[in-house]
């Protein structure tokens, strides 16, 4: 065997063994890959500030990324313990009319006989459904309110979720605080990386998008998403509705998807509807339009579109796409690929668009003189 198939051969199996460590690395890692991608986002989007303050701090690296780190928690931390706290209080008595309204049928309202047009139709359905015993399991089939008979098994379930959640996120805390320390010899190492396989300039336009990309993700999404729970969050407050600091959270969180806020305003009108609170129903109904209008076509696609150069089609496709596919994390990775994919798209026609060289054509040489 020669010399020139020996190196192939030892090619071969030294490709095979990275991959199969890779392999084997990732299926250790499975469990942890939520909370790492959460941290790389929270460590992106906050990474001017970290150097601002460790350059406060005297150039303390630790010290900078755990205060950094501890306002992140408390910033994230502070408001779901308070809606958690508020959910707890609220949760028996939910949990208690869900399984009474699953066990014995909810009788049909009288406001929907007021209804023009569409009352009757509307009480004949509700009186075939929801007022029938095991109507709302029937109508929820394949959901986990078929199997509940008991308050004590919502509660259980509503427990162990939030137990999963608050184990999440302190792993991706503990994360951020590294990737804070050791964020520049990760990134030094990250960029030798991807310029061996990559041209190194090629390599730097795509890194340099990345980190935009994400904090105008993250201030596009969630502070936009935050505000919208705050404005509308007013409506409840003036409605009257029962515990508006729960809804306003609520309705906040579900703002940081594209379409989610309407679930929680209109959940909360429906509410006030049922309690024979007409006017104040079409007020957070009325209000909850103008202000996500407001903010899902101006505020919002200009902050992330501005920010990484993306048509509006393309940050609402990766934002939508992103959710569809990786759930809450792609929010932040779908806007981030359409970047990407985008700065591929310009580089693939660079070409095409640069002006054609426009070649000088030789001057005639002057006719000669006609002499007398």
């Amino acid at each position: 065997m020669s010399d020139t198939q020996r190196d192939i051969q030892r090619d071969i199996v030294s490709a095979g063994f990275s991959l199969a460590l890779i392999a084997l690395t990732a299926f250790v890692m499975q469990r942890f890959f939520l909370p790492l991608v959460w941290a790389g986002i929270l460590c992106v989007a906050t990474w001017p500030l970290y150097l601002r303050m460790r350059a406060a701090l005297g150039q303390r690296p630790i010290i900078a990324a755990a205060l950094l780190t501890l306002a992140s928690a408390c910033i994230f931390i502070i408001p779901v313990l308070l809606g958690l706290a508020q959910a707890a209080r609220e949760m028996p008595v939910l949990a208690n009319f869900i399984v009474n309204a699953n066990m014995n049928g909810l009788p049909v309202p009288g406001w929907t006989a007021n209804i023009p047009l569409a009352g009757s139709a509307i009480s004949d359905w509700w009186q075939a459904t929801l007022s029938q015993p095991h109507g709302l399991g029937h109508l929820l089939a394949g959901g986990a309110v078929g199997g509940f008979h008991s308050a004590r098994d919502i509660l259980r379930v509503f427990g162990t979720d939030v137990f999963h959640r608050l184990v999440d996120f302190g792993l991706a805390f503990l994360c951020l605080f590294f990737f804070y320390k050791d964020g520049e010899a990760l990134t030094r190492q990250i960029t030798a990386l991807g310029s061996h396989f990559l041209r190194p300039e090629r390599w730097g336009r795509y890194a340099q998008k990345v980190p935009t990309a994400i904090r105008a993700t993250v201030n596009g999404l969630v502070l936009v998403g935050l505000a919208e729970g705050a404005l509308i969050g007013v409506a409840y407050v003036i409605t009257d509705l029962p515990s508006p600091v729960l809804w306003a959270f609520a309705t906040g969180i579900l703002a940081i998807i594209p379409f989610g806020a309407p679930l929680a305003y209109l959940c909360a009108a429906a509410l006030l509807l049922v309690q024979g609170s007409v006017g104040g129903a079409i007020g957070v109904a009325v209000w909850g339009t103008v202000v996500l209008f407001v903010a899902d076509h101006f505020v919002r696609p200009g902050m992330i579109g501005n920010a990484t150069r993306l048509p509006f089609l393309a940050v609402l496709f990766g934002i939508l796409g992103g959710v569809e596919t990786l759930g809450l994390v792609g929010l932040f990775i779908g806007p981030v690929v359409m970047v990407l994919f985008v700065t591929l798209w310009y580089e693939a026609n660079v070409f095409d668009l640069a002006p054609a060289p426009v070649q000088k054509t030789p001057a005639s040489p002057a006719a000669p003189e006609r002499t007398q």
